[in-house]
C-alpha cells in the first residue's frame, strides 16, 4: 500500500513564500513521476508541476518562474518552492504519485490535501 504524506501548507501574506513537501512510503516503482495539483473552490483540479525520476520537470503556465518542483528520490520525497505568492494561487494543493507497469497499467496516489491560502 502506497501512501503519501503532505505537510507545509498555511496562510501567507501577497508576495510571501510556503514549501511544500510530501513524503511517499510503499512499494514504489523507481520509474515514477511526482506532481502538485491544485483544487480551489468551484473550480476543477489543476496540475502545478511535475517531476520525472530523472528529474524533467513540467509547470503549469501560472507559475511558471514562480514555483520550483523538485525530489529527494532516496527519500521518495517531492517538494514544492512556491514564491512571490498571489491570492489566486489559494487552493487545496494535493501531491500525487504515478507510474505505469506492465501491460501499461497505470498507478496513481494521491495525498489527502494541504490548505494554502494567500491573503491580498
Amino acid at each position: 500500500q502506497v501512501q503519501l504524506a503532505e505537510s507545509g501548507g498555511g496562510l501567507v501574506q501577497a508576495g510571501g513564500s510556503l514549501r511544500l513537501s510530501c513524503a511517499a512510503s510503499g512499494t514504489i516503482s523507481s520509474f515514477n513521476t511526482m506532481a502538485w495539483y491544485r483544487q480551489a473552490p468551484g473550480k476543477e483540479r489543476e496540475l502545478v508541476a511535475d517531476i520525472s525520476n530523472g528529474a524533467t520537470a513540467n509547470y503549469a503556465d501560472s507559475v511558471k518562474g514562480r514555483f520550483t518542483i523538485s525530489r529527494d528520490n532516496a527519500k521518495n520525497t517531492v517538494y514544492l518552492q512556491m514564491n512571490s505568492l498571489k491570492p489566486e494561487d489559494t487552493a487545496v494543493y494535493y501531491c500525487n504519485l504515478n507510474w505505469y507497469a506492465m501491460w501499461n497499467k497505470k498507478y496513481d496516489y494521491w495525498g489527502q490535501g494541504t490548505q494554502v491560502t494567500v491573503s491580498s
